[in-house]
C-alpha cells in the first residue's frame, strides 16, 4: 500500500550525497529528477513510497529501490541526506 501524500511530506524535497555529486529531488507529484555532477536531469521518472521504502522507475523503464532510515536515504549503495533550506 502506498503512503498518502500527507505521510510522504517528510520525504519530499532534495536528497544529496555527502559530496553533493548525486542529487535526487522527490517531487510532490510522485516524480523525481536526479542530477549527477554537472548534469542536471540525468534521470527522471516516478516513485512510490511504502512505509520507509521507496521504489523508483525511470522514464526508460529502469527500476531501483531504497530505504529511509533515521532521516537518511539509502539507495543503490549511496547514502543521501535531505537538504535543509
Amino acid at each position: 500500500m502506498n503512503n498518502s501524500m500527507e505521510e510522504n511530506l517528510e520525504y519530499i524535497g532534495l536528497w544529496v550525497t555527502k559530496d553533493g555529486y548525486i542529487r535526487h529531488e522527490l517531487l510532490s507529484n510522485y516524480r523525481y529528477d536526479e542530477a549527477r555532477g554537472n548534469k542536471n536531469h540525468a534521470y527522471q521518472g516516478s516513485y512510490k513510497i511504502r512505509g520507509n521504502y521507496i521504489d523508483y522507475k525511470d522514464d526508460t523503464g529502469f527500476t531501483a529501490d531504497g530505504e529511509f532510515r533515521d532521516g537518511v536515504l539509502y539507495h543503490a549503495g549511496m547514502i543521501l541526506y535531505k537538504q535543509v533550506k
